[in-house]
This record gives C-alpha cells, sequence and structure tokens, in this order.
C-alpha cells in the first residue's frame, strides 16, 4: 500500500504555510456573455498565488516539513514549469540553491520565472518524463534532495490547501472539475472532499495527448503510457504513482479528454471573458465544460479553479 495523505496532514499543511501564501480568491462566473454552462460557477484564482499557481503550496510545505540537515546540498526537481518556479522559489526562501529540469515543451515565460527565482534551469530530453530522469540523477550525483511534483505526500499535502479552502467557502459544490497532470491535484481533493463533501462528484481532464490517470482507473491500477504528445508541458506526464492512484481511484467519478486547441480556445475564452491570464493546463477545465464533457444536472453548483497564469501560448500559437 503506497503512502496517504490524510484530511490532518492537509489541515495541519494549511497551517504550516499560511504565512508563506496567498489565501486566494474566489469567484462566481457572471456577467459573461457566452457561458459554458448555464449552471452555478465558482472559481479560485490560482493564478493569483505566489509564482503564479498552487504549485507554491506544495513546494512550501515540502520545503517546512524537511529536515534542514538533509537540504545541505541544495534541491533538485523536474517540472513543467509550475512547479519548478515554486520549488525554486522555496529555495529562495530558505537560501538554498535550486535546479530544475524541463522539457524543450516548457514555456519561456515559466523558464524566465524559474530563473528569476534564482534557480538554475536546465532544459532536456523531449519529455517531462526525461526531464524528471534527469533530475533523479542529479540529486543521486550530488546529493541535493528531490522535491518531486506529485509522488509525494508532503506536496500533495499541500497542495490539498486548495480543495480546503474550497469546500470551506463554497459548501454547496455538487462537481469539481480539476487539470490533471501528474495528479498532485486531484488527488489533494479526493482526500480533503472524502470527508469535508462526500457527495459532491469529481470529474478530472486531461490531454488527449497525456490520458496517464484515465488510462490507470480505465485498467484499475498504475500504468504507463507509451507515448506523451502533448504540448501542454504542465500537464505532460507519462505514469502517476501508486500513492496518487490510491486517493483517486474511490472519489474520481471519471477522466475526462480535451484536445490541446481545445485548451488554447479555452484560455482565450477566459482572457476574453474573465480577463484572466490562464495558462493551458488552467483552461482545461474550462475546455471540458464549454465542450460539453462534463455530465451535469440542472442547478448543480460547479466549482474548478484557474490552477496558473501565463498567457503566452496564445501569442505564438500558431495551430496543431
Amino acid at each position: 500500500m503506497a503512502a496517504q495523505v490524510t484530511l490532518a496532514m492537509i489541515e495541519a499543511a494549511a497551517e504550516r504555510i499560511g504565512p508563506h501564501i496567498r489565501q486566494t480568491p474566489i469567484i462566481e462566473m457572471a456577467h459573461v456573455r457566452d457561458r459554458p454552462v448555464p449552471n452555478p460557477v465558482f472559481i479560485k484564482l490560482e493564478s493569483l498565488q505566489v509564482t503564479g499557481a498552487f504549485k507554491a503550496r506544495g513546494a512550501t510545505n515540502r520545503l517546512l516539513t524537511a529536515d534542514p540537515q538533509t537540504l545541505n546540498n541544495g534541491i533538485v526537481t523536474a517540472s513543467g514549469g509550475n512547479h519548478g518556479t515554486a520549488v525554486a522559489r522555496a529555495g529562495q526562501m530558505a537560501g538554498l540553491p535550486v535546479t530544475v529540469y524541463l522539457p524543450p515543451t516548457a514555456s519561456p515565460a515559466k523558464i524566465q520565472a524559474i530563473a528569476g527565482w534564482g534557480a538554475t534551469v536546465e532544459v532536456t530530453g523531449d519529455t517531462w518524463d526525461d526531464a524528471d530522469e534527469a533530475a533523479v540523477a542529479h540529486a543521486k550525483a550530488r546529493g541535493a534532495v528531490y522535491f518531486h511534483p506529485f509522488k509525494d505526500a508532503d506536496v500533495v499535502a499541500g497542495q490539498g490547501t486548495v480543495a480546503l479552502e474550497m469546500a470551506e467557502a463554497v459548501p454547496q459544490a455538487d462537481v469539481y472539475v480539476i487539470a490533471v497532470g501528474g495528479g498532485g491535484l486531484i488527488a489533494g481533493f479526493s482526500a480533503v472532499l472524502a470527508e469535508r463533501n462526500p457527495k459532491a462528484r469529481i470529474i478530472g481532464v486531461e490531454p488527449e495527448g497525456s490520458p496517464t490517470l484515465a488510462r490507470s482507473l480505465e485498467a484499475g491500477r498504475v500504468v504507463g503510457l507509451d507515448q506523451v504528445t502533448t504540448r501542454v508541458a504542465t500537464m505532460a506526464c507519462g505514469r502517476t504513482s501508486e500513492m496518487i492512484f490510491d486517493l483517486v481511484s474511490d472519489r474520481v467519478e471519471r477522466v475526462v479528454l480535451v484536445r490541446d486547441d481545445d485548451m488554447t480556445e479555452a484560455a482565450r475564452w477566459i482572457r476574453d471573458e474573465l480577463a484572466i491570464r490562464a495558462d493551458l493546463s488552467a483552461a482545461a477545465s474550462f475546455a471540458a465544460l464549454r465542450l460539453g464533457r462534463v455530465p451535469l444536472d440542472p442547478g448543480e453548483t460547479v466549482c474548478t479553479l484557474i490552477c496558473g497564469a501565463d498567457d503566452s501560448a496564445l501569442e505564438t500559437e500558431a495551430g496543431p
């Protein structure tokens, strides 16, 4: 049995990281010309979080739960962009050197942000999984501590603090729609809602080119993908972990798939209708809603979040 993340761990994480992060606002989707669904929709703006994404929560909790003696050789991670920025910021908080390995699909804006927080950036391989292998090798060779983006209970507990805040603010929520990369965020929601709102349905959203969790749920076990073809670096993961699978398998109703171009169009919708900068992973849940992929009963209240801020893809998008 893989290590588990409990509500108590997430509540402790919220207390621990509280002084170091922002409790981001929640808005109701209103006054838009082109509603994706007629249902009430509440949106948590993690794009306003420190470093521009919810990942600051997990990275900060990982730092604050670590034995300082183990960090003498610095921190290393692999990322599609958001987690790397969060770890770079955590390293700056602690005065520690950080190295972040990224795939070449990572957004230039995120690469610049990571470097801006003082981390060393290494772009390598073709996919996040290649960057992960390089980060593991770095950790072994140099004695650095690897802050994994999702295969870490303290990281997942930190991400789960998003769900705590949403469950408190919108207790009437019926459906949560959550973007999935490695699965840390949806695992945190699963742990919180199992106790705070067990009636709520959880729907995951993945790219067609990286259906990691969808395929694992279909198989009833963790399976790896033969290839990852999505160009959305923050959602490109070839294999989730047993811990994530254990947390979500009984709580996530389904995982729906969207195309990269669907996320691009949804990000444009968010920019035009809500005047919010959203990266493509943040637009995934809106893409699924706009396409009718999320089954909803009339009147059900929907919760989702804009999990990261970066609209540079909208300026450089050249089609498939």
